[in-house]
């Protein structure tokens, strides 16, 4: 298991100080935001893919995965009927698999709310379409030899896909081995009715859990508030988890990279906690 920094915590520092910085704190690895790579990261030139692939390489770290895919270009839907937008949209994240797989990543994290938005006069039409789209990534992202994983995110976010079960539900249907679906803990805590730790339990073993994005309800990284975390680590050893866990806040205070610094010292404080415990779950840990 690793833990990625998500890079738009640190935007404002060049790829090759945000990979030091990671590195520097901990992190395996950068969980990279396309949009802030440019205004048309899928489109973003084989030297420059280099660059950040080498970038991570001197650092000791890997580019282990995307997410926040469909910020930029602008326009963007896949539930929209429009024709173009739908065509558009399609082709941005066929590429961003293969920018994904490019990079050396594992697995690419679909979220971006405002881009699955369900229309009031279309809501079948539109779910239909967006189980198309993925059904695409699911193919693409098997032959680049990378897992797309369909973020469920919060009900203040979005009306489509706010739970695993939902996010489940799409990949039996797509049936497709290089799609799955993930836990955001911020999502979860304030969309569905059992805890982080029972949905990573539930469906860890299932194969259907391939990427966890750890951060508070309030926004903030783990630590940075009310939330406890002991029992999401604990559950993810507990069940034998392999992939990756994204640091993912969303308000840095008091800024980007001490926000990273403090994530990263809370969690490795929980991990060397767990680390006495021959089974890596302590007795009575709050979820």
């Amino acid at each position: 298991m690793g833990y990625l920094l998500c890079n738009e915590v640190v935007r404002e520092l060049d790829v090759a100080a945000q990979c030091d910085l990671a590195a520097g704190l901990g992190y395996q690895g950068l969980e990279i935001a396309p949009f802030t790579l440019g205004a048309e990261p899928h489109r973003l030139t084989p030297g420059r893919r280099a660059g950040v692939r080498r970038a991570a390489a001197d650092a000791g770290i890997r580019i282990g995965a995307l997410h926040w895919l469909l910020v930029a270009p602008e326009g963007l839907s896949i539930t929209s009927a429009d024709g173009g937008v739908r065509a558009r949209t399609l082709d941005v994240m066929e590429r961003l698999v293969e920018l994904c797989a490019d990079l050396g990543g594992r697995v690419v994290v679909h979220g971006s709310p405002k881009q699955r938005v369900l229309p009031v006069d279309d809501r079948a039409g539109a779910v239909a379409r967006a189980t198309e789209a993925f059904a695409l990534a699911g193919r693409v992202a098997e032959a680049a030899g990378v897992c797309y994983c369909i973020e469920p995110l919060s009900r203040q976010e979005t009306e489509f896909v706010t739970s695993v079960a939902e996010a489940v539900h799409i990949v039996e249907e797509v049936a497709s081995p290089a799609l799955r679906t993930m836990v955001d803990c911020r999502a979860a805590r304030l969309s569905e009715t059992e805890g982080v730790p029972e949905l990573i339990e539930r469906y860890v073993p299932t194969g259907m859990i391939r990427h966890v994005h750890v951060n508070d309800r309030n926004g903030r990284a783990p630590g940075q508030g009310s939330d406890p975390f002991a029992a999401v680590l604990a559950a993810l050893h507990a069940v034998g988890y392999r992939g990756d866990v994204g640091v993912e806040p969303f308000t840095y205070v008091p800024d980007g990279p001490t926000t990273a610094a403090r994530a990263m010292g809370y969690l490795a404080g929980i991990e060397e906690a767990l680390a006495a415990f021959p089974n890596g779950r302590p007795p009575g840990v709050s979820t």
